[in-house]
């Protein structure tokens, strides 16, 4: 059983700042960074990294500001749920899932990146989880449940042009399988 207090977020910490780290070094050199780490599914076979590089390149301020509050408080409530190893796994196949439903469903010269992918895996393990946490969303003053939240950002995804919604989905559905493979453990999480 994990309790709040013991759990450290050294893991949360590590993503954040590495994607801070890159935002900046994208700030430097932008063009260069997008075409060289960012996922172009016509140059997968060329630029194989992409897949997992595209994970931490952000293309603006606004972006990286509400990807890494979203990991923020979704990574720190799934870290004490699970521990360090099954929030990397998830957070690293559940974007894995995104890039590849990315290169799938994408036109194959736009370039995909960003953390979403990730952030949506570990929203769908949490609401997979714990659906009923009551939570909130900066545009609605009511308390919902947590998979209602997830649901709301998952579907106005397709309806905003520059945003991946493929990576979206396939995050969200690799996050809901591995929910469901915790789950299954029958261990209860304590958040």
């Amino acid at each position: 059983m994990r309790s709040y207090r013991a759990v450290n977020l050294n893991a949360l910490w590590f993503l954040i700042a590495l994607n801070v780290l890159i935002f900046i070094i994208t700030l430097v050199r932008p063009q260069e960074v997008i075409t060289m780490f960012g996922l172009t599914p016509g140059l997968l076979s060329k630029q194989p990294w992409t897949i997992i590089t595209a994970m931490f390149v952000h293309g603006g301020f606004a972006h990286i500001l509400f990807n890494m509050i979203s990991l923020y408080f979704l990574g720190s409530f799934f870290l004490r749920a699970v521990g360090d190893r099954i929030f990397l796994a998830v957070y690293f196949l559940g974007g894995l899932a995104g890039n590849v439903l990315y290169v799938l469903l994408a036109p194959p010269n736009v370039i995909g990146i960003g953390a979403s992918g990730a952030i949506f895996a570990i929203g769908g393990a949490l609401a997979v989880l714990v659906p009923r946490v009551p939570v909130y969303i900066f545009f609605i003053p009511i308390a919902m449940p947590l998979w209602v939240a997830i649901l709301i950002f998952l579907v106005l995804s397709f309806f905003f042009t520059g945003i991946a919604w493929q990576a979206h989905l396939g995050g969200v559905l690799g996050g809901v399988a591995a929910g469901f493979i915790l789950r299954r453990r029958r261990r209860p999480y304590y958040l």
